[in-house]
């Protein structure tokens, strides 16, 4: 069956809802989708025939399985000191199944990795299980899924997941053509470019700021993801590796990026003498970020009108504990380690990148 374009869609849809007003007299309807018109018939057309649409029938809540190479960004920078964490972790990890399989099936809706064959591959479902087999998924299961919200033109635009998907990216066995599944938030395809970027910034859904404060227009958002498409912004690094020491990772879309441009602009922490390249400079910096933000007033604006309590500030450093015990003193675990901290293996693996 030769694949139907759009002109051929909509007169199929004109055709069906004429012939739909009156069936033996009794008046009908095709069951609607969607608000896209074209998704009102994509049920009674012949298979393959709504090729073109893109994701525009996807419908809010669906759990969508595209490959990653297909979704926009809606940030221009990342923090990258993250990113090579999670490379390092997957690379030159030390743990029993390989790190990138937990974080696939979470990130799929499968909670994390049961088993995996010694030559696994991400690219390759079969070779290793996740606890929660597909169908089986549950509300909690689904929670962390990474998130997409469809617009003109079906068209995913990611708004949670830039650097998980970065970093499946950037893997031999990852690459563009990477299935994962994405949990739709909404679909606006309905809408024109000016209306839904001006949803996407109503919602809070989009970060369009450089790693220097200045906005970006929506025009100039990367294409996809991996390393190359973005800015390396190093207050986002900060912010991440001070998760649950400082503040709680909560469900706010780009939660870092406001304690980042916090950091960056409010001058409640000098971080004048951090070397990114050295594990001691490193974490005593993040300990006075991960301080400065239980220091603040809970109902003080942080960035773009949020507050230190929206964005999760913690009632005690490192939650109450001490440095040598909670997420700090994780975070403070070397490489050497048989369970390296986050920090010590994004410094392992830069370590290894090209001068």
């Amino acid at each position: 069956m030769a694949t139907l374009g759009r002109a051929a869609l909509l007169s199929a849809l004109t055709v069906i809802t004429v012939a739909s007003a009156s069936v033996g007299g009794i008046a009908t309807a095709a069951p609607a989708r969607t608000a896209s018109p074209l998704c009102q018939i994509a049920d009674l057309l012949p298979s393959g025939s709504s090729a073109g649409l893109g994701y525009q029938c996807a419908e809010a809540g669906e759990l969508l399985d595209l490959p990653i190479g297909e979704v926009r960004a809606t940030q221009p920078s990342l923090g990258f000191d993250e990113v090579y964490y999670k490379l390092g972790r997957y690379t030159l990890g030390k743990d029993a199944i390989n790190k990138k399989f937990d974080d696939w099936c979470e990130a799929n809706g499968q909670e994390e990795a049961a088993s995996a064959l010694p030559d696994a591959r991400l690219d390759d479902p079969s070779s290793f299980t996740c606890t929660v087999p597909v169908g089986q998924e549950t509300p909690d299961t689904i929670a962390p899924m990474k998130t997409v919200v469809i617009g003109p033109g079906g068209v995913p635009y990611l708004t949670d997941g830039h650097h998980t998907l970065t970093s499946f990216y950037e893997l031999p066995d990852g690459g563009p053509n990477l299935h994962l599944r994405l949990r739709v938030v909404a679909n606006l395809s309905d809408l024109s470019p000016a209306d839904f970027w001006a949803r996407m910034k109503a919602e809070k859904w989009v970060w369009n700021y450089d790693v220097d404060g200045n906005e970006v227009p929506v025009e100039q958002l990367p294409s996809g993801v991996g390393l190359a498409k973005f800015q390396n912004d190093k207050y986002r690094s900060l912010t991440y590796f001070a998760r649950d020491i400082g503040f709680a990772p909560g469900s706010i879309a780009f939660q870092e990026f406001y304690w980042g441009a916090w950091v960056r602009d409010s001058g409640a922490v000098d971080i004048s003498g951090w070397n990114s390249n050295d594990m001691a400079s490193y974490l005593s910096t993040v300990e006075a970020v991960s301080r400065a933000q239980v220091a603040a007033p809970k109902d003080a604006v942080i960035d773009s009108g949020r507050t230190a309590a929206e964005l999760g500030a913690l009632d005690a450093w490192n939650d109450g504990k001490p440095s040598s015990k909670g997420e700090f003193g994780k975070l403070s675990t070397p490489y050497s380690d048989n369970k390296p901290g986050k920090l010590a293996y994004s410094l392992q693996y830069k370590m290894g990148l090209p001068k």
